[in-house]
């Protein structure tokens, strides 16, 4: 391939990645690794749970998610922070250490959680995701997918304040290789501001090495299997209503990105059962629920690599950190300035995606159905999410509904009720656009 014929294909964006060559194409892999890890391994840090069975977990669970999805859709699976609540009912820390008893039943709700989405997705099969989606228009959407990027933000900005000159180093490298970049540099523009703003933050000190002699060169991860508690599966299955409709706004935030119909092909069926069966086997093996990351989305949106390849590659290297602790203690290293310079421009692009969802749907806000519908969505996510969400009892539980949850229910009801309700989902699969499963 010239370098003429490479930079064209850059810039169109990538759907096959072994065209550069594996070399490259692994480095692509590596990137999206660095974009999951702090949010993945943040999720066993605040409920107990191992974070090399949580690596492993992920990794596992996407390779299944691909598996069922026939290789098609770009997604990979991390650990999902909606259940972070679920397990604080269940199985609370006690003095800052994980309460082993109650974990395992909080995997045996995360079990149940995970039979909801099989469920749904046996439901959209035997009825047929037209009639499904009906219920999800650009509309509504749209709006879901920008509040996603707008109530991660402040976690982002959180995580800048640590240490601003690092998070700064790491967001202008960033958009200088993105803009200016030629060749690899162009798309591995994560991998290079990382390590530009690793090698500051050395310098400047930054940088805790304790615990690496710790650390074991080899271990197998721990495995601790789950168990079945009414009281807790009544607690957290209830969370799985949620999280399907941040999963539906993720397929069309990755679907926009890359301009495919993944809700239509391979079907919401099929990426709702792969979600659901890699949570299930994520629970059972005492790893967290698992979802599809918008951090990864946002890696999509700035590379304009979509070959699914290169996320199956981050599974292998999820999967193979999750036997080395040491390596995986020196990622974790990354000081978390650095990963809000990252997130900084990655939850940005998970927002901008919604408004691009929007615009090439065409979406009438002449209309007053459609300029409620959004303005409802868009009040109830970040007003919700700001307090809290909403709880209320159930037996002898508290449920907890989370701002996008919320805003997911109140936009889907108005886009029900309201007249002038005509989209119409378009099924066709562009068959002919996609890869096959191949490593």
């Amino acid at each position: 391939m010239t370098k003429k014929e490479r930079e064209q294909m850059f810039e169109n964006g990538i759907t096959d990645a072994r065209k550069l060559g594996w070399p490259r194409t692994i480095i692509l892999g590596l990137q999206h690794t660095f974009a999951m890890f702090g949010a993945t391994i943040l999720v066993p840090l605040l409920t107990g749970l191992s974070i090399s069975t949580t690596l492993l977990m992920a990794g596992l669970g996407t390779l299944l998610f691909h598996l069922l999805t026939k290789g098609k859709v770009p997604a990979f699976l991390g650990s999902s922070f909606a259940f972070l609540g679920g397990y604080a009912a269940v199985a609370p820390m006690i003095d800052g250490t994980p309460n082993v008893e109650m974990l395992p039943y909080a995997g045996g709700g995360v079990i149940a959680a995970g039979l909801v989405y099989i469920l749904m997705a046996g439901l959209i099969k035997a009825f047929g995701v037209k009639k499904i989606m009906r219920f999800f228009p650009p509309v509504v959407t749209g709006p879901i997918i920008i509040s996603i990027g707008l109530i991660l933000a402040p976690s982002a900005i959180s995580n800048c304040q640590t240490n601003w000159t690092l998070a700064l180093i790491a967001l202008i490298s960033i958009i200088g290789f993105n803009m200016w970049g030629k060749g690899m540099a162009k798309i591995v523009p994560i991998v290079i501001g990382v390590t530009i703003a690793y090698v500051f933050a050395m310098i400047m000190g930054e940088i805790d090495y304790t615990g690496f002699q710790q650390a074991s060169a080899f271990g197998l991860p721990p495995i601790t299997m789950a168990k079945f508690d009414v009281s807790a599966i009544i607690t957290i299955m209830p969370i799985a209503l949620a999280t399907m409709m941040e999963h539906i706004g993720d397929i069309s935030a990755i679907g926009a990105t890359t301009g495919h119909n993944y809700l239509a092909n391979p079907g919401l069926n099929r990426t709702l059962l792969g979600d659901g069966l890699a949570t299930c086997m994520s629970a059972l093996f005492g790893g967290p629920a698992n979802t599809t990351y918008g951090e990864n989305t946002g890696v999509l949106a700035l590379t304009k690599v979509y070959d699914p390849l290169v996320v199956r590659i981050a599974a292998i290297f999820a999967v193979l950190l999750s036997f080395i602790p040491k390596v995986a203690f020196i990622i974790s290293t990354v000081p978390v300035a650095v990963i809000g310079g990252v997130s900084l421009i990655l939850y940005g692009m998970i927002s901008a995606i919604g408004i691009r969802n929007v615009v090439e749907n065409q979406v009438d806000f002449s209309q007053t159905r459609n300029t409620i519908i959004a303005a409802l969505i868009l009040v109830c996510a970040l007003g919700f999410t700001s307090t809290g969400g909403v709880e209320f009892p159930v037996l002898d539980t508290t449920i907890t509904l989370s701002g996008l949850a919320i805003a997911a229910i109140v936009g889907i009801f108005a886009n029900a009720v309201l007249p002038g309700n005509d989209y119409v989902f378009d099924e066709s699969g562009e068959e002919e656009k996609f890869q096959t499963f191949k490593i």
